[in-house]
């Protein structure tokens, strides 16, 4: 059994450890789970991801209650060589994030036998989480091109306290492609979402979001990096906006922006909370879009190490705005699985890679 320690890393090390355990059909013992969180050991959503992975891959599990620092999860893929796929329902319970269980999900297509169905009931829209349009419109299309076979139906949105959102998500057995993303294509446009709760709507808040944003868009390109696919003089298209109202059982709202280039796309999101304008919302997810179409990266910030475990599995080199913790973390944690990343740092920015012939 593979011992691994979470002193020093969140919820994200113990999704991509379980993930990798089914992965490679190898048990793992984790302690000191989320052990740099205040409060330390398993919440809702991540016993949450606990048991989904372990009702998917026929795991014998120990830990698995709240407040839990010591997880032992040892997956049995024996019978089949693979996952059996089938359908399953889960509910966190809380407004715990929806799309980060999805995101330990996303590579079991590639030891998937037959598809497989997971309806999730939680928060869709939530801090220290991707917005449910970023997996929607942002990761899944980026994934698909690189031969993901996988969507996502949504039946209700949660926002923060009561969540409630239910989602599903279906994936297909894949094979993916080694990602090909060191250089970003020319700009071709960007795509905005605006969601808010119905109660939210006398205020037009789903509007005014999407308003705040392309008000502060750089559209023109002024400060645009003319060497790595843009031009100044180019005004970048509107592609897509969507206002979108959903029920749900609390208020709140949501905004994605996606920009779109020739090599791939790049998201970025913002959170309606209490007391802020709706027009705010749109401003600061703009704000990062703006900081994105100054750099070269062809992916945004935080989807740099989302694909750390996709690169590990077919190989290839990305391109990164930065090296994050969260890189680190999972580079390490990828290494001690035998699935070595290398990093390149560079002046202002990193490159990301692996051998597609490795194992």
């Amino acid at each position: 059994m593979r011992e691994l320690d979470g002193s020093d890393a969140g919820g994200q090390f113990l999704r991509t450890a379980l993930t990798l355990s089914v992965l490679e059909d190898e048990p793992v013992r984790l302690e000191n789970v989320r052990g740099d969180r205040p409060n330390p050991g398993l919440a809702n959503q991540h016993l949450a991801v606990l048991e989904t992975l372990a009702a998917v891959a026929d795991a014998e599990v120990s830990g698995a209650e709240l407040d839990a620092e010591t997880v032992e999860f040892d997956p049995d893929r024996s019978s089949a060589g693979g996952l059996e796929g089938g359908s399953y329902a889960v509910d966190i319970g809380t407004a715990g994030s929806v799309t980060l269980l999805f995101d330990a999900l996303l590579p079991l297509a590639t030891v998937l036998e037959a598809p497989l169905s997971v309806t999730a009931t939680g928060g869709t829209d939530v801090e220290w989480s991707p917005p449910l349009d970023y997996l929607r419109q942002v990761k899944l299309p980026l994934l698909g091109a690189h031969g993901l076979v996988a969507s996502c139906e949504v039946d209700r949105r949660g926002f923060y306290p009561d969540g409630g959102g239910r989602v599903t998500l279906r994936i297909a057995p894949s094979s993916f492609e080694p990602l090909a993303l060191e250089r970003r294509g020319d700009l071709e446009g960007v795509r905005l979402y605006s969601t808010e709760s119905a109660s939210l709507a006398d205020q037009d808040v789903a509007h005014r979001q999407l308003e705040g944003a392309l008000e502060r868009l750089d559209l023109a390109g002024a400060d645009r990096n003319v060497d790595n696919g843009g031009n100044e003089d180019d005004q970048l298209e509107v592609l897509e906006r969507q206002e979108r109202t959903a029920e749900s059982p609390s208020p709140g709202s949501a905004l994605v922006i996606r920009v779109d280039h020739g090599t791939g796309i790049a998201g970025f999101g913002a959170l309606g909370e209490r007391g802020k304008p709706a027009e705010r919302v749109g401003e600061d997810a703009a704000d990062a879009a703006n900081r994105f179409l100054e750099e070269d990266a062809p992916v945004d910030r935080h989807m740099s190490d989302q694909l750390l475990v996709f690169l590990a599995l077919a190989g290839g080199r990305v391109r990164i705005p930065r090296v994050s913790d969260h890189v680190e973390t999972s580079r390490a944690l990828l290494e001690a699985f035998g699935r070595e990343i290398d990093l390149e740092r560079r002046e202002e920015d990193a490159v990301v890679s692996r051998s597609p012939d490795l194992p």
